[in-house]
C-alpha cells in the first residue's frame, strides 16, 4: 500500500490504490450503465403502450429519475458513515429488485406497480451516477477531471450496448411468453446485481477509508437537514453553485428531449431506428469522456461549462431543424449527449473542488439530488409538452435551458475576474 506523504487527502496521490479503484470502477459501471440504457430505450414505449397516449408516457422515466433523487441523500449519508462499497452495492441490489417489480407491473398492465418498480429502479441509477465521485476520491487535484472522464467513458461500453441489445432482449422476453418490452427489464435486474457483486468483492480498500473521510459516528441521514447544510456550503462558493447549475440544467435539457425522441420517431414511422438513435446519443454522452476530462483540465471547468452549453444548444436546435429526417435526429441526439457530457464532467469537477473536503460527500449527494429532480421534472413534463405543443417546442425549451447555463457561466466568470480570483478547478 502506498504510504501518504501528506496529511491532506486532497493533494496526496494514492497511486496504487487509485489505479486499483479505477479498474474496479471500469468493471462495475459497464453493467450498471447497460441496465439503465437498455431500460431507457423502451421505458417510454412501454408506458405509451400501457396508456395509449403520449401525455403520461414520460412517467416511467420521471419515476426512476425521482427514485434516483430520493436515493441520493441517504446514499451519500451512508457512504459518509460506512465508505463507498456497501452502500453502492445495496443501492444496486434495490435497483435490481425494482426492475423485476417494474417488469411484473408492465406484464400485468398494472401501471401503478410499474411506476413503483421504476422508482426503486432509480436507486440503481443513483449508484451508477455516483461512481464518478468514487473516481475522484483518491485523485490529486490536477487529475480529478481526467479520472472522472475515464470512468464516464468506460460506461460507454454498457451504455451503448444496452440499447443495441434491446431488440434481442425484447425477443428473448417474447420467447418467454412475455410482453414485447419486458425483456430489457429482466436483463437490467441481472446487470445491476452483477455490478453490485463487483463492488462488494473488489472495491477494497475502500477509497473513503483511505482518505480518512469515513466517520462512523456521523449523523444518520436526515435528508432535509443534510440538504440545507450542504446547499449552504454550495451557495457560499460561486464555483460550486455554477457546477450544480451546469449538472442540473444539462440533465434537464437532455432528459426532456431524449425521453420523447422514441415516441416522436414512432409517430413518424421510424420506431425501428429509435434504439439506434438512443445508442448514438449515449455515445455522445459517454464516448468522448476521456477527451472531455482532459479538455476540462486544460481550459478550466468554468470555460468548459460554457462550451458544453453551446454544444447542448446545438443538439437541441438540430433536433428542431430535423423535422422528420432521421439523419438529423441522429446528429441532434449525439450533440445533445456530448453537451451533457461536458456539462456533467465540468460541473462535477467544479463542485467537488469548490467545497471543503469535510463537506464534499454531502455536497455530492445534494448535487445528484438536484440533478435527478431536474431530470424527473423534465421527463414528467416532456409527454405533456409533446402532446400539447409538439416535439419541436420541447426541444426549443431545452435550447433556452442551455442558453441560461451559458449566461450564468459567463456571469460567474466575470465575477471571478472582477474579484481577481482563480476558480478552484
Amino acid at each position: 500500500m502506498t504510504t501518504p506523504t501528506s496529511a491532506d487527502p486532497a493533494v496526496t496521490p494514492y497511486r496504487d490504490e487509485q489505479r486499483r479503484t479505477l479498474n474496479v470502477l471500469r468493471f462495475a459501471v459497464v453493467p450498471g450503465n447497460a441496465a439503465v440504457a437498455g431500460m431507457v430505450a423502451v421505458v417510454s414505449l412501454l408506458a405509451k403502450d400501457m396508456l395509449g397516449s403520449d401525455r403520461l408516457a414520460g412517467m416511467g422515466s420521471a419515476a426512476f429519475t425521482t427514485g434516483a433523487a430520493i436515493t441520493a441523500i441517504p446514499l451519500s449519508a451512508a457512504m459518509r458513515r460506512r465508505g463507498r462499497r456497501t452502500p453502492l452495492a445495496a443501492a444496486l441490489f434495490i435497483g435490481a429488485a425494482g426492475a423485476l417489480v417494474a417488469a411484473t407491473g408492465g406484464q400485468l398492465r398494472w401501471f401503478w406497480l410499474f411506476i413503483i418498480g421504476m422508482a426503486f429502479f432509480g436507486a440503481g441509477q443513483s449508484a451508477t451516477l455516483q461512481g464518478r465521485y468514487v473516481a475522484a476520491d483518491l485523485a490529486p487535484d490536477p487529475d480529478r477531471a481526467k479520472a472522472i472522464g475515464a470512468i464516464v467513458w468506460i460506461g460507454t461500453l454498457g451504455a451503448v450496448g444496452g440499447p443495441i441489445l434491446s431488440p434481442f432482449e425484447q425477443d428473448f422476453g417474447e420467447w418467454l411468453g412475455l410482453d414485447q418490452y419486458i425483456g430489457p427489464y429482466l436483463f437490467a435486474a441481472a446487470l445491476f446485481a452483477l455490478s453490485a457483486v463487483i463492488y462488494v468483492f473488489f472495491l477494497r480498500p475502500d477509497p473513503l477509508e483511505l482518505t480518512g473521510a469515513v466517520d462512523p459516528d456521523a449523523e444518520r441521514s436526515r435528508p432535509l437537514l443534510q440538504v440545507r447544510r450542504s446547499y449552504g456550503e454550495i451557495r457560499r462558493s460561486p464555483g460550486a453553485m455554477l457546477g450544480l447549475i451546469a449538472m442540473a440544467g444539462s440533465q434537464a435539457a437532455m432528459v426532456g428531449v431524449m425521453t420523447m425522441t422514441p415516441p416522436h420517431m414512432k409517430d413518424h414511422g421510424h420506431s425501428d431506428l429509435s434504439a439506434y438513435v438512443i445508442a448514438v446519443h449515449i455515445v455522445g454522452m459517454f464516448g468522448l469522456a476521456p477527451l472531455v476530462g482532459r479538455f476540462v483540465g486544460r481550459v478550466g471547468a468554468v470555460r468548459a461549462i460554457q462550451y458544453g452549453a453551446v454544444v447542448l444548444g446545438a443538439g437541441t436546435v438540430a433536433a428542431v431543424v430535423a423535422g422528420y429526417v432521421p439523419a438529423m435526429i441522429f446528429l441532434g441526439l449525439f450533440l445533445l449527449g456530448l453537451g451533457w457530457n461536458i456539462g456533467l464532467i465540468g460541473g462535477t469537477t467544479l463542485l467537488t473542488a469548490s467545497v471543503p473536503v469535510s463537506a464534499r460527500v454531502e455536497a455530492q449527494g445534494t448535487g445528484d439530488l438536484t440533478l435527478s429532480l431536474c431530470g424527473a421534472v423534465a421527463a414528467f413534463a416532456s409527454g405533456f409538452v409533446k402532446q400539447g405543443w409538439g416535439y419541436h417546442i420541447l426541444a426549443d425549451i431545452a435550447t433556452v435551458v442551455a442558453g441560461a447555463i451559458l449566461v450564468y457561466a459567463w456571469l460567474t466568470q466575470a465575477r471571478f475576474r472582477s474579484a481577481g480570483v482563480t476558480p478552484a478547478a
